[in-house]
C-alpha cells in the first residue's frame, strides 16, 4: 500500500537532499575553520532545523501507524490467497525480519560505529540509563487507552491496538468494510502528509551535517565515511545470508538465474532510493524468471508492507549506533527485546518516505535512547537509504520466487542465452 512516487519527484528530492548535504559540508567546515566565533550560532541553527523535522515526523506517527496497519490486516482477511500463499510467505517474512535485525545488532556490536562521534546535547543523558523491568514492559505493551498511547506516540501500544482492531474488522460484516475503507482513505491522507513533511528533509540534512562539522571539523567527516563503510559492509553480509537461504530452497542453478533477473530492479532501487520506483520492473523480471503474475502480484505488495529487510536491519544498527555515540550501555537482554519491538513497529509504516527514520524516532525513547541522536544520521541518510532500498528490492524478489516454488508454480525461465 505504498504511496506512488513519480520518478521526476524522486530525482528532484534526491538532488535537493544532496544539495543540502554538500552545502552543509561547505558551510560547516567554513564556520569551523574561518568563523569560530559563530560555531555556537551554527549549532543553534542546526538544533532548530533538525528539531523541527523530528517534531513534524513525530506528528504523523500515531495516525499513520494505525491507518496502515488496520488497512493491511483488514485486507489480508478478505483474501483467500492469504490462507495458502500468504500464510507461508508471512512465516518467511518473519524469519527474515528477525535475521536482518539480528545481523544489524551483531554488526553494530562488532564494528562499534557510534564510538568516537560527538552526539548532539540532551538535557541529561544519565537519566536515560534506566534499569530494564521485564514485568513493567510486558504490562506496558497493552494500552489502557489508545488515545493516551497516541498522545505519547507509544508505537508498541499503537501496534497492539491496531492489530486487534484489524483482526476484528472481518467479524462485523458491512461495518468492518466501511471501517476498512475509512482506514484506507486515512492512510492515503497520512502518506500524503508524510510526503509533505519530507519536503523539509533537505533543510534537516543541511542543519544536521552543518552543525556537526562546525563543532568537530574534518574529523567528523572522516567518521561519517567510516560509518558508511561499516553499514554497507553489514548490508553486504546480509545479502550473502539472504542469498544462501534462498539458494537452499531454489537450488544453485535457479538462484543464479534469479540474481541475473534481479540486477536491474536492484540497481534502480539503489539509484532512486525508492522501492516503489523499482516495483514495475521487479514484477516484470520475476515473471520472466518464471514467477506467475498471480503470485508475484500478491507477494510483492505484501512484502512491501512486511518484508523490508534493509530497512529493519537499519533499525537495530542505527539504534545501537546512537546508544554508542551517547555512551549508553544496553545489555543483551534489552537489545533482544528491542529487536522484538522493532519487528512489530517496522510493519506499521510501509511505503512511507524514509520509513526507517520514522520508526526509529518512535522506538528510541522506549529504550532510553535520545531522539536527538537522529541528527547524527540525517546528514548521510540518503546514502544509507539507497542501500536499504536495494536490499528491500532484493529480499522481496527472493520471497516471490520462494513462494512460487512452494506452490509448485515456479516455471522455467528464459534460457541463459536469452538472459
Amino acid at each position: 500500500m505504498g504511496a506512488s512516487i513519480h520518478p521526476g519527484n524522486t530525482r528532484k528530492r534526491t538532488l535537493a537532499i544532496l544539495a543540502g548535504l554538500v552545502l552543509g559540508i561547505v558551510v560547516g567546515l567554513a564556520v569551523h575553520s574561518f568563523l569560530p566565533a559563530y560555531i555556537g550560532a551554527a549549532e543553534q541553527l542546526s538544533a532548530l532545523l533538525t528539531g523541527l523535522f523530528l517534531r513534524l515526523i513525530r506528528m504523523v506517527i500515531a495516525p499513520l501507524v494505525f491507518a496502515t496497519l488496520v488497512c493491511g490486516i483488514g485486507k489480508m482477511g478478505d483474501q483467500s490467497l492469504v490462507v495458502r500463499v500468504g500464510g507461508k510467505v508471512m512465516l518467511w517474512f518473519i524469519g527474515m525480519s528477525f535475521l536482518s535485525l539480528t545481523i544489524g545488532l551483531l554488526g553494530a556490536n562488532l564494528l562499534q560505529p557510534g564510538v568516537g562521534f560527538t552526539p548532539p546535547e540532551v538535557a541529561d543523558v544519565s537519566a536515560l540509563k534506566h534499569p530494564f523491568q521485564p514485568v513493567e514492559f510486558i504490562l506496558h505493551i497493552v494500552p489502557t487507552s489508545i488515545m493516551d498511547a497516541m498522545a505519547h506516540n507509544d508505537i508498541l501500544q499503537i501496534v497492539v491496538f491496531s492489530v486487534l482492531f484489524g483482526l476484528a474488522l472481518p467479524a462485523v460484516g458491512k461495518t468492518g468494510k466501511t471501517m476498512l475503507t475509512w482506514s484506507e482513505e486515512l492512510a492515503k491522507i497520512m502518506l500524503r502528509m508524510t510526503d509533505m513533511v519530507m519536503i523539509t528533509a533537505p533543510l534537516a540534512v543541511f542543519g544536521a551535517i552543518m552543525g556537526s562539522l562546525a563543532h568537530s571539523g574534518l574529523g567528523m567527516l572522516l567518521q561519517y565515511g567510516r560509518f558508511l563503510a561499516e553499514f554497507y559492509g553489514t548490508i553486504l553480509f546480509q545479502w550473502v545470508v539472504l542469498t544462501a537461504a534462498t539458494m537452499c530452497i531454489l537450488g544453485v542453478k535457479r538462484i543464479r538465474e534469479l540474481i541475473r533477473a534481479l540486477v536491474q530492479p536492484v540497481l534502480l532501487g539503489y539509484s532512486t532510493a525508492s522501492s516503489e520506483a523499482a516495483y514495475p520492473l521487479l514484477l516484470e523480471k520475476l515473471e520472466d524468471f518464471g514467477v506467475p503474475a498471480r503470485i508475484g502480484g500478491f507477494v510483492l505488495p505484501l512484502g512491501y508492507s512486511f518484508n523490508l529487510d534493509g530497512s529493519i536491519l537499519f533499525q537495530s544498527f542505527g539504534a545501537m549506533f546512537i546508544a554508542q555515540a551517547y555512551g549508553i550501555h544496553l545489555p543483551w537482554t534489552q537489545q533482544m527485546l528491542m529487536v522484538l519491538v522493532m519487528m512489530l513497529s517496522s510493519k506499521g509504516i510501509a511505503g512511507v518516505p524514509r520509513a526507517s527514520l520514522v520508526t526509529l524516532v518512535a522506538v528510541l525513547p522506549q529504550f532510553g535512547l535520545p531522539e536527538a541522536g537522529m541528527a547524527l544520521i540525517l546528514g548521510i541518510d540518503h546514502f544509507l537509504d539507497m542501500a536499504r532500498t536495494a536490499t528491500n528490492v532484493l529480499g522481496n524478489g527472493y520471497a516471490a520466487a520462494i513462494s512460487a516454488k512452494w506452490e509448485g508454480a515456479l516455471e522455467d525461465g528464459p534460457t541463459e542465452d536469452a538472459l
